[in-house]
């Protein structure tokens, strides 16, 4: 019997180390200087200005485009024409200088650091206390970009991305956001409460038009309406129940990410991999509650009344589960605990771990030649054993395609078992641990061999695919997550499991290829 252990508080993982720290500074009001008149000092000049900067141009050649913006907006720039001077920088906050002899730009930033002013020597990275991103202009939303100058390129292209999924009137609905902050806290005095209107606000602003006063009205609205709910329920949280997918982080669905960025209370299973874990808002709280292999565990009726209780003291608890959270990972019970007590709950699905697979195999569960349902098994009850109560009639439904989930310890059991009710032995087996990780691994064999005992793949997480629809055993299977995957049979016969079962394959070898 498996020890009870309490549920335990974990911490996010440290940031991996960041080539510069990304820094929104604010200048509005600070005397910012410019040296050099090329067309990369325009595009920088202008920047510093928009950014509220008062700007100092000393050139003694302005390009033409630096020209068009200086008389674009003269009240903005000062343009001096000679060559810099030490005493240009006295009281800068800020200087970007165009110098190409590496002396004299040295020297420029010798002067200028000793005044305190930090400096950017435009594609001289060594001389550079800050480098320009490449930046996408919702404002007041401004999303920057850096590559740390490794590939502009890149950068330039993930602008582009960003840029097409905010739409335009994002800036619009942020400053209204802005101007409405007052207001709210006279309308919903809770925090609980104003986090809800601001989660009401995203679905708002990347979905609504409307003019000045229709963006008021509509926060407003929105405002009444979360303060009537906190009416309804003041003091009480939520619990989120939610589907961390097989564990790639780009299988979690965008419900999933953003329940995960509202959340302030995290309580994980075992199988939810970091990569999710850092999806996550990073001031949540996170509590582990998943068991170590066959280990000790935590009891599922402490979970249940950590989750009630936490979302009782009005917290937002995310109830994160590997792959889908319907399939065979006691749902059910956390979401009566729930209602019960009273505690609002909602699921939110996951990929399960069994189309990752499929996937992975690059096939189907329900090829229209071979399958025509798919079923979903566990081949592990609450003692670590096979259930005795499967319906092993219909496991042996030459149309249907089986996934078995849980089932490293009792495969050969199950095998055995399918085999004698009169399922093929020849029937094709896709064993993968670990589906859409990294460490994935897997195996492709025939039933008789699973019931021989062959070596499955892996010691992670486990899915078991049996049927038709399940690819034949080949040379090489790709996978579509990460990397390739060899399957190698060994070709010398031994003794069967009984008279019953022919001989086929022995033993079985695998090497994953990364």
């Amino acid at each position: 019997m498996n020890t009870p252990v309490p549920p335990r508080a974990s911490r996010p993982a440290r940031l991996n180390s960041l080539p510069k720290l990304p820094i929104f500074y604010d200048l509005t009001g600070k005397r910012i200087l410019v040296i050099g008149g090329s067309e990369g000092v325009a595009w920088k000049a202008e920047l510093l200005a928009a950014s509220g900067g008062i700007v100092r141009i000393v050139a003694v050649d302005p390009s033409p485009e630096l020209s068009a913006l200086i008389a674009s907006a003269p009240d903005q720039f000062d343009l001096v024409q000679r060559h810099w001077q030490p005493d240009d920088l006295d009281g800068v906050s800020l200087a970007v200088a165009d110098i190409e002899k590496p002396d004299e730009a040295e020297r420029f930033v010798e002067v200028a650091r000793s005044r305190g002013v930090l400096v950017n020597v435009i594609d001289q990275p060594a001389f550079c206390d800050f480098q320009f991103g490449s930046i996408v202009n919702r404002s007041p939303v401004t999303v920057a970009i850096s590559t740390d100058g490794a590939a502009p390129i890149l950068a330039q292209a993930i602008r582009r991305r960003i840029e097409a999924a905010l739409p335009l009137s994002l800036g619009a609905w942020a400053q209204a956001a802005k101007e409405f902050r007052e207001n709210l806290k006279a309308i919903v005095p809770a925090k609980a409460g104003r986090r809800r209107f601001w989660e009401k606000f995203v679905d708002t602003a990347f979905t609504a038009k409307g003019d000045e006063v229709q963006r008021s009205s509509r926060l407003e609205r929105l405002a009444l309406e979360t303060r009537d709910e906190q009416v309804t329920r003041p003091e009480v949280g939520e619990v989120v129940i939610v589907g961390a997918g097989p564990g790639d982080p780009e299988l979690v669905t965008l419900k999933a990410m953003r329940e995960l960025q509202a959340a302030d209370v995290i309580v994980y299973d075992r199988l939810v991999t970091p990569g999710v874990l850092e999806l996550a808002r990073r001031e949540a709280r996170r509590i582990h509650v998943g068991k170590e292999g066959h280990g000790a565990s935590c009891r599922q009726d402490d979970i249940n009344a950590l989750i009630v209780d936490l979302a009782l003291a009005g917290h937002r608890v995310v109830r994160l589960k590997g792959g889908d959270p319907s399939i065979f990972a006691r749902t059910g019970e956390e979401v009566e605990a729930c209602q019960d007590a009273g505690v609002p709950v909602r699921i939110i699905p996951g990929v399960t771990t069994a189309s990752a697979a499929a996937a992975s195999l690059g096939g189907s569960l329900t090829h229209r030649d071979h399958a025509q349902r798919v079923q979903f098994v566990t081949a592990h009850d609450r003692h670590g054993d096979l259930p005795e109560e499967l319906n092993l009639g219909a496991l042996v439904d030459p149309l249907a395609t089986t996934v078995v989930y849980m089932g490293r310890r009792t495969a050969s059991k199950l095998a055995a078992r399918l085999i004698d009710n009169g399922l093929q032995p020849d029937t094709p087996v896709a064993a993968v641990s670990d589906a859409s990780r990294p460490t994935q691994e897997q195996l492709e064999t025939t039933l008789v061999d699973l019931a021989h005992g062959a070596t499955l793949p892996g010691s992670g997480p486990l899915i078991i695919l049996i049927g038709a629809s399940v690819r034949p055993a080949r040379e090489t299977t790709p996978n579509l997550h990460q990397g390739s995957y060899h399957t190698v049979r060994a070709r010398q016969p031994v003794n069967g499991i009984g008279e019953r079962l022919p001989v086929l394959f022995s033993s079985w070898s695998l090497v994953s290829v990364r």
